[in-house]
């Protein structure tokens, strides 16, 4: 498990950016690959790192996001112009899937998985 610190949790929204793709949401653009990122973001960190999976109410429906550690962390946040209001209402797997598939899930997870063990913040299995 990564110990989270506001080092580590810039690394991993740059390893954010570096793992979105249209494969992981069919409203990713260069110019604002967070967009539509939330559900499936929130499930890859959350098999990452633990915690819970929170959620808050938005015109166009829910925003997925994490508690991780004690600390409520919104990776996709820069989808956004302004931050949202948040709620930090407690969600879970289920609802957060609703927000994406498994081939976008498992395009994400891999990614992610892979630039991870890149750069040393994640000991490969043996």
């Amino acid at each position: 498990m990564i110990k989270l610190t506001d080092e580590k949790i810039k690394q991993l929204i740059e390893v954010l950016y570096e793992s979105w793709s249209i494969e992981s949401s069919s409203k990713w653009t260069k110019e604002n690959p967070a967009a539509g990122q939330c559900g499936v973001t929130a499930l890859v960190m959350n098999d990452f790192l633990g915690g819970e999976i929170l959620k808050t109410k938005l015109e166009e429906g829910w925003h997925y996001y994490n508690r991780i550690q004690g600390r409520n962390i919104d990776f996709s946040q820069s989808q956004f112009e302004e931050p949202p209001q948040y709620e930090h209402r407690i969600s879970n797997r289920q609802e957060a899937f609703s927000d994406t598939n498994n081939v976008q899930y498992g395009a994400l997870k891999n990614r992610v998985y892979s630039a991870l063990v890149k750069r040393g913040m994640l000991e490969l299995e043996r």
